[in-house]
């Protein structure tokens, strides 16, 4: 099937035949006619499968057919991040190129005084967030009764960060007799009922499995200590001995390690710049043309770079850290291996991290091989060889013993005497005598406040909420006081 027989308008066919596309994408070539038809969609597709183009498209075909730079917007794309919306934006001025339409980009970070100027003039196009379309809705700079399509992309994202309130008072801000289209590359369950809320019967596109990975990303694991200077070393390790290697993102769950990362890789010749949310806008845009250019090898970002952005080429994607919820691997490792092309996606496993990994194993539906020994077999190993936590003078394996003892909760057999020593011998050692010169103040009618022993293990320890200060409390706050 190519694009001529989709039903798109011949300004849109010439603007995709000189981007280079022939032939559309499954998602592209489901969507494409039923949006044409005003119906509503659900498209629910793997990402890198060109979903923006599944909506872009059929908009401009659409547009076209009105009145261009009208007074009050037709059309209003909601995006979860700003660099998703300039994304989007790059995309309809590719294939607007011939028509005489006006895309305004409503994000933070950049000033409102352009934007407003934009909006006084007049577009035909909303690309925004959630928050600056309604700071800009409440400055009376803009009125949404016009609109008649509404796009929610990376559906799952937007009502997953805490823009459903948002959403839903943007959705009263507009024509109920809208067209309502939602993308994502995954669909969870407990959504569902907002996703019946916004769409009225729509057309349900399933190209893959919900949360399923690309075929073309191969997939590894490594094992490594939790030490973070232990994994920056295995980081650098595995990035020199990856052949061919071409550029890569990498992934931390945290905005302080993106930074603690990417200095650390540029202080070892690496030419790496970071992403992350805390940044102003015009340094994330700066550090994504410079990835993209060529000029950085390496890219060190949180989540914000983990949905929808299309960066071509991308040879690799590394996982510094697993991430805590599993939807966000497929989108993490979603940035390689598009339009077709290989790519590889290695993540790095602490032991700490297995539930993390258990989760994203269940959701995929299936098992990513490790590099060398998984997780737990190279944590053994450390131990045998005196460097894990029971080993050589470790103070953390003489206070709770070893990691599968702790998970198991001190019911083995080799766990249970090495607790038992320690209350045995406080017991049977005399009480400690107070300090001379400062004796321990007692109130009258109270018992007298109890030590703590101070070396219990983890296993003997009570999980009874502390009150106040607990057993913690400063002399000075036990001193009676005189009142007048």
């Amino acid at each position: 099937m190519s694009f001529a027989e989709l039903g798109l308008s011949p300004k849109v066919l010439a603007a995709v035949e000189a981007a280079g596309y022939s032939e559309p994408t499954p998602i592209q070539a489901q969507a494409i006619p039923h949006i044409l038809q005003r119906r509503d969609v659900l498209g629910i597709a793997q990402t890198g499968t060109g979903k923006t183009a599944s909506f872009t498209l059929p908009m401009l075909t659409r547009l076209e057919q009105g009145r261009a730079r009208a007074r009050m917007p037709r059309t209003l794309i909601l995006e979860p991040t700003r660099e998703l919306a300039a994304q989007v934006e790059e995309s309809f001025n590719r294939y607007g190129a011939n028509s005489r339409l006006s895309v305004a980009l409503l994000i933070g970070g950049l000033s409102f005084g352009d934007q407003d100027a934009k909006l006084t003039r007049g577009v035909d196009v909303l690309i925004a967030t959630p928050g600056r379309l309604l700071d800009h809705f409440e400055r009376g700079r803009l009125l949404l009764t016009g609109i008649d399509i509404l796009v929610i992309d990376e559906a799952d994202r937007m009502l997953d960060m805490g823009f459903i309130p948002d959403i839903e008072r943007i959705c009263k801000l507009i024509p109920q007799t809208r067209q309502t289209l939602f993308f994502s590359a995954t669909m969870p369950g407990e959504i569902q009922r907002l996703v019946d809320q916004f769409l009225r019967d729509p057309v349900k596109i399933e190209v893959a499995r919900p949360a399923t990975t690309a075929s073309t990303v191969t997939q590894n694991l490594i094992a490594a200590p939790g030490d973070p200077q232990a994994k920056r070393d295995i980081l650098r390790t595995v990035i020199r001995s990856e052949d061919p290697f071409k550029n890569a993102i990498v992934f931390c769950n945290r905005k302080r390690d993106v930074s603690v990362l990417q200095r650390s890789l540029a202080k070892h010749g690496f030419k790496a710049v970071a992403l992350h949310g805390d940044m102003d806008q015009r340094a994330r845009m700066a550090a994504l043309d410079s990835f993209k250019t060529g000029e950085s090898e390496i890219l060190v970002a949180s989540d914000v770079a983990a949905r929808g952005l299309d960066i071509p080429k991308v040879s690799h994607v590394f996982n510094f850290d697993v991430p805590t919820h599993p939807e966000d691997y497929v989108h993490r490792i979603g940035r390689t291996g598009r339009a077709g092309q290989s790519g590889t996606a290695i993540t790095i496993v602490a032991p700490s991290d297995r539930r993390y990994l258990s989760a994203i194993e269940k959701m995929t539906g299936q098992s990513i091989e490790w590099r060398g020994a998984p997780v737990d077999e190279a944590s053994d190993e450390d131990k045998s060889d005196g460097r894990g936590r029971r080993g050589g003078s470790s103070s953390r394996g003489r206070r709770g013993g070893s990691s599968g003892e702790r998970r198991s909760g001190g019911n083995s057999a080799s766990a249970a005497p090495r607790s038992a020593e320690p209350k045995a011998a406080a017991e049977s050692k005399p009480a400690a005598e107070p300090r001379r010169g400062r004796p321990e103040p007692v109130r009258q009618g109270e018992p007298r406040r109890k030590e703590a022993p101070r070396n219990r293990s983890r296993e003997d320890r009570d999980d009874a909420p502390v009150v106040g200060l607990g057993d913690h409390v400063p002399n000075f706050l036990l001193r009676p006081v005189k009142i007048r």
